[in-house]
């Protein structure tokens, strides 16, 4: 990067902290008008909820971040770029986080079809059909990847510009990413008859099937893999063998149906697709610390304040 794009950098950078300290006055996640757009702003240094994310690109304003995605750990920091391309489980820990200098951060989640219309209609290097390839990548942001993202945010000052400028605004965040370090990650998933598009596959299947039965072999018959190529592909994509994706796929849903539909235990197990509810209350209580009912307990408490 040459002096003057680190000078302008540095300008957009602090204009950023200026618009979230405007915005978010206070610790918390702020859903913005932009639908895909998400604030934080934390002054702690702890780690946060563990998650199922979709797609995303996680940009850090002011601090530094360590991800867990899959089976693997992220470090970064302001000026840097998170592009996650598949759906993954993920926790994150702010550090470090004071009130005097919060960790502040945005990011957005992914259009796929928009990337892969994108990717069209740029005619960029052709993409290896077996490259494998993790599912997230990390680089710095450039002045104008950084510029549009500043866009986004000046935009929540003008709420009845949203509707038009949003959808623009955010083709031309997309457009950068692939343009940079992120595309070729972002081509390798969203590109029709590449290994990685069919893992990606997959995942749709399975998220549209939790309560089936999984067998490794049959999901490698359903994209015309073979069990050993299937299994190679998905553990690097994801950082999790698809068995072990699964089950973190149907923990987190289970939790989504008690905390935010209110079903039983019971109900919510059975709905993932666990047959023995004993076995659902252990691994629950392995992945999240505490027992269905006492975690959930725990969490409609946190939501209240």
């Amino acid at each position: 990067m040459g002096e003057h794009d680190y000078e302008e950098l540095t300008k957009i950078n602090a204009k950023l902290k200026e618009k979230f300290l405007q915005h978010m006055p206070h610790p918390g996640d702020y859903q913005t008008d932009i639908d895909s757009m998400i604030l934080l702003r934390r002054e702690l240094t702890s780690n946060s909820e563990k998650t199922f994310e979709r797609p995303l690109a996680a940009f850090v304003i002011q601090g530094s971040k360590l991800s867990y995605f899959g089976g693997r750990e992220y470090f970064y920091k302001e000026n840097q770029c998170l592009v996650a391309g598949v759906d993954m489980p993920a926790s994150f820990k702010a550090m470090p986080a004071t009130p005097e200098q919060p960790f502040l951060s945005v990011f957005f989640y992914l259009d796929t079809k928009l990337i892969t219309d994108l990717s069209m209609e740029m005619h960029q290097e052709s993409t290896s059909k077996n490259m494998e390839c993790e599912g997230v990548t990390i680089s710095d942001t450039d002045v104008e990847l950084l510029d549009v993202v500043l866009r986004l945010l000046n935009l929540l000052d003008k709420p009845e510009q949203i509707p038009i400028r949003a959808p623009m605004l955010l083709r031309d965040l997309h457009y950068f990413l692939l343009l940079g370090p992120f595309g070729k990650l972002l081509r390798q998933v969203n590109t029709l008859g590449t290994q990685n598009n069919q893992i990606v596959q997959i995942i749709a299947w399975l998220r549209q099937n939790l309560a089936q039965p999984v067998r490794v072999d049959e999901l490698a018959r359903r994209v015309n893999m073979s069990t050993v190529t299937l299994y190679r592909h998905f553990k690097n994509l994801t950082g999790l063998s698809p068995l072990q994706y699964i089950k973190h796929l149907r923990l987190h849903e289970a939790q989504r149906l008690m905390l935010l539909e209110n079903e039983r235990a019971s109900s919510a197990a059975l709905a993932v697709g666990y047959e023995s509810i004993t076995q659902f209350n252990r691994e629950y209580k392995s992945m999240f610390g505490e027992p269905p009912y006492r975690d959930v307990s725990q969490r409609r408490e946190n939501l209240l304040g």
